[in-house]
């Protein structure tokens, strides 16, 4: 077998799983408003089952009810357990195992609820948030004892105790978030005295052979006087002697820009906190998972391998392809739909409200497993798709998966479009491979694709396709500027697409995702960088964990950024500026426009389909220039409607 290790079964207590894989809890939406679990959930876990995971773990779960925000999964009464029973049959049904994680939110759990209980080691005065009294610690180390019992009645096969991300126990382990002074505060005994009481409650109220797990950070990051990683391996050896069988090694908290490991984005690089579930597992002795951008088998088997862990958590890359573990299994990993850690569907989809779910670029029946299961088509149509970048390779990959015949005209000689150029700023390959693993999936397939051929009407007459998709991209803006049209003013799409050099005093116009990504990948090629923004901020339009990592590379990179700050002329050695304080002028020996892409016209094509009365549909950034998202999830929907 090529991966080996990822696929030795493994005893826990009386849990058998089938490997070593483990989809660990990840926050989905997908709850009712009163905490209940729904089909949607049962649909999302049973795809991963089947497609050959060894055991899915359920995310947060609140054992406290006053304190359980709307809309997250409960377990804190009786009346859950029905709905939580019809979720664990599913998946045994399926030929997989389940657990679920039982939590107390603390902070988190007031930022989409304010109506809940907010339980914290700490007063937080400017919150009006006062500290958890003593009563109520007890009263919730008795909640996460009768949450145990009622897993065990909905049939979990093991249970999870959250004591990382700054949820309450982890509040009160941490010195950096726990300041009392009773028995509860101070002394490392005495921080530990309330997760350990929690440990010992669910312990007590599930069967002998039933494991428990326990998900801890590795180390505590950006916060002074945090825990150490070897303060986590002296409490995670109380924690075992009190009953913990598997430690879930993660990362990072909400409440500072450690927030970046909690759910890693393309600039964290895969396997990042591997080495340190290694530590902990030699430095404890117990059975460890590793987590943390884990997005290939190979990883995987790796980390397995060198003795680092005895088990994976492999998350995004299951939701990015719910089949990971059986083409894995399969010898087929090359057809694996890798995750890229975009971050744009499940984590700012699930901050933002507009999002009903998460949801994938990468894959947008995610949340719509039932729903979204292809169908063969009635009958099989001729699809001319205008444009071959990842929303014309999405919408023709599926069409031909249903039976149809689709055939991609590419105006350019690469397919990909401009998600090859997104992959060129730093840290972002791995769009470029997923741009180019898309191209490669549609010729495996068996896809007609037409290069350097744009869709004319002479390209209609002679294909006479029964249906046109329309996903011809966009283009740069070009702003009506005093000087834009000087040599040495250049477009960043032809900058990343390396048709252009520059060096000395750079001056980029727009600081949005585009511009920031060229003022990182100019960092090298020149110590004086200025982003010139005419709104309040950069980076608007940048999802917040991305965010992070850019302005973190950029402030050590030097480069200055200007906001409130319009661009009113380009002259041959500087630019004319427009302030709050005025006119100014920043010196420049090369400018770079970034100040976004408006759509292609399509024009053209739609009245040359209509004058033969072929139906066509627009998609992707050939409607409006937005996220890949956005693009990918409109050619799923097209490709089966049709």
């Amino acid at each position: 077998m090529k991966f080996k290790h990822l696929f030795t079964p493994i005893q826990i207590r009386g849990l058998s799983m089938r490997n070593r894989v483990v989809l660990p809890a990840m926050g989905t939406k997908m709850p009712t408003e009163e905490r209940y679990c729904t089909q949607q959930i049962i649909d999302y876990h049973v795809a991963r089952a089947k497609g050959g995971n060894g055991m899915n773990m359920v995310e947060v779960c609140s054992v406290h009810q006053p304190s359980a925000a709307k809309g997250f999964l409960s377990i804190a009464e009786d009346r859950y357990i029905p709905a939580l029973k019809k979720l664990t049959e599913a998946v045994h049904a399926a030929g997989g195992k389940i657990g679920v994680q039982l939590y107390q939110g603390g902070l988190a759990v007031g930022a989409g609820d304010p109506e809940v209980q907010v339980l914290m080691p700490d007063p937080l005065p400017a919150l009006n948030i006062p500290a958890v009294s003593i009563e109520t610690i007890h009263e919730v180390v008795d909640c996460f004892g009768e949450a145990a019992r009622r897993a065990v009645e909905a049939g979990f096969d093991c249970v999870e105790f959250h004591c990382a991300h700054n949820y309450m126990p982890h509040s009160f382990l941490s010195p950096a978030f726990n300041h009392r002074d009773d028995e509860y505060g101070g002394p490392f005994e005495n921080r530990a005295r309330f997760p350990l009481a929690c440990i010992r409650a669910i312990r007590e109220n599930i069967p002998e052979d039933m494991p428990l797990f326990m998900r801890i950070g590795a180390h505590d990051d950006y916060v002074e006087n945090g825990l150490s990683i070897d303060d986590v391996v002296a409490f995670c050896k109380l924690a075992g002697e009190a009953g913990v069988d598997v430690l879930d090694i993660s990362r990072g908290n909400f409440m500072t820009s450690a927030l970046k490991y909690e759910v890693p984005s393309i600039d964290t690089a895969p396997g990042f906190n591997v080495e340190n579930a290694g530590y902990i597992r030699r430095h404890t002795g117990m059975l460890t998972m590793a987590v943390g951008r884990i997005n290939t088998p190979a990883l995987a088997e790796k980390s397995l391998e060198d003795g680092h862990a005895d088990l994976i958590g492999i998350g995004r890359a299951q939701l990015a392809d719910p089949e990971f573990c059986n083409k894995a299994r399969e010898g087929n990993d090359e057809r694996i739909v890798r995750c890229i850690a975009c971050n744009q569907g499940c984590f700012d989809g699930f901050v933002d409200p507009s999002f009903p779910n998460i949801t994938c670029l990468r894959n947008p029946a995610l949340g719509r497993e039932v729903e979204y299961t292809l169908q063969p088509a009635k009958e099989s149509n001729k699809v001319l798709i205008a444009g071959g970048g990842m929303a014309g390779l999405e919408a023709a990959i599926t069409l031909k998966k249903r039976g149809h015949w689709p055939i991609v005209a590419e105006a350019s000689d690469v397919l990909g479009g401009q998600f090859l150029l997104a992959g060129v700023a730093p840290r972002k390959q791995e769009m470029t491979e997923a741009a180019r693993w898309m191209a490669k999936e549609a010729e495996h397939l068996g896809i007609e694709i037409r290069r350097n051929t744009p869709v004319t009407e002479d390209l209609i007459d002679q294909i006479r396709p029964d249906v046109v998709i329309i996903a011809i991209g966009a283009e740069p803006i070009q702003l009506n500027l005093p000087g834009v049209d000087q040599s040495h003013v250049i477009d960043s799409h032809r900058l990343l697409a390396g048709e252009a050099e520059v060096d000395g005093r750079v001056v980029i116009i727009g600081g949005g995702l585009v511009g920031l990504e060229v003022a990182e990948y100019l960092s090298d090629k020149s110590d004086n960088i200025t982003v010139v923004e005419m709104l309040d901020e950069v980076a608007k339009d940048m999802g917040r964990i991305r965010k992070i990592n850019v302005m973190e590379h950029l402030a050590k990179d030097g480069v200055k950024l200007f906001t409130k700050t319009s661009c009113v002329e380009i002259k041959e050695k500087h630019v004319v500026v427009k302030t709050e304080n005025g006119l100014d002028e920043i010196p420049a020996d090369h400018v770079i426009m970034a100040v976004g892409a408006a759509s292609r016209s399509s024009d053209a094509i739609q009245n040359a389909c209509e004058m033969r009365k072929i139906p066509y549909y627009t998609i992707g950034d050939a409607v409006q220039a937005r996220r890949v998202l956005n693009a990918t999830a409109e050619a799923a929907a097209i490709a089966r409607a049709i």
